[in-house]
């Protein structure tokens, strides 16, 4: 019993295929590069998602050759966990999506390092096929989101501000109308535009008649433009 402890412990890893590991390593390397595009365009965090996706081939690369080496070493293994106790990894994560591509980057890794391609591939796919369509029906709906239409004018008849804005907007819904002699007029609208161009149309109508006019547009995130 004693010699098998001691050969469960043993360091020396096995054989390692080099034909299987530059296989893997040129797999892990092209989906991390595939995968820093795929942030770069579609990422919604405000940091700047090109010095950060440049991260992504270093991580997926150490951490599948770090696996690849321990993974059938349980003297490794345990010396990974060591060295990563002394050696603290600090990085500044703002924004959980930032998070959440570090994590798919480091499961790149370990799947090729524990040579799971085929599943690796198939996972990364579907992942990145998901994000994609979530992305795409999130931005449908943005399409036609609905916005609170903030008017204060002191020369426009309340006719007139409908006029416009109906003429600029898929649908206007008055939620608001004071109008008193010598201090002007104040109308609120839920309004839904197909395009955000049509924003700076309305503002061009509604300053054409009075220059003085206040306009707030506020979307679901309390965001004035």
């Amino acid at each position: 019993m004693n010699e098998n402890f001691q050969s469960f412990l043993s360091t020396n890893p096995g054989v390692i295929s080099l034909e299987l590991f530059t296989l893997n390593i040129i797999f892990t390397i092209l989906l991390a590069t595939i995968l820093s595009s795929f942030y770069i365009k579609f990422g919604n965090t405000l940091s700047n998602r090109k010095i950060f996706s440049q991260n992504f081939v270093l991580l997926a690369v150490t951490t599948m050759l770090v696996i690849t080496i321990v993974k059938s070493s349980l003297a490794l293994s345990l010396g990974l966990v060591g060295a990563l106790s002394i050696v603290r990894f600090r990085s500044a994560i703002k924004e959980p999506e930032e998070l959440s591509y570090l994590f798919l980057t480091i499961a790149l890794g370990l799947g090729f390092g524990a040579n799971q391609a085929l599943i690796t591939i198939i996972a990364f796919a579907i992942i990145l096929t998901s994000i994609y369509l979530l992305k795409r029906v999130k931005n449908d709906i943005t399409k036609q989101e609905s916005l609170l239409l903030n008017i204060k004018t002191k020369s426009i008849s309340s006719e007139a501000i409908i006029e416009i804005v109906k003429r600029n907007c898929e649908s206007i819904d008055l939620k608001r109308l004071d109008e008193e002699a010598g201090s002007g007029l104040e109308a609120s609208f839920v309004i839904i535009i197909n395009d955000y161009s049509n924003i700076e149309i309305l503002k061009s109508n509604l300053r054409a008649i009075d220059k003085d006019i206040y306009i707030s547009f506020i979307n679901n995130q309390n965001l004035i433009y």
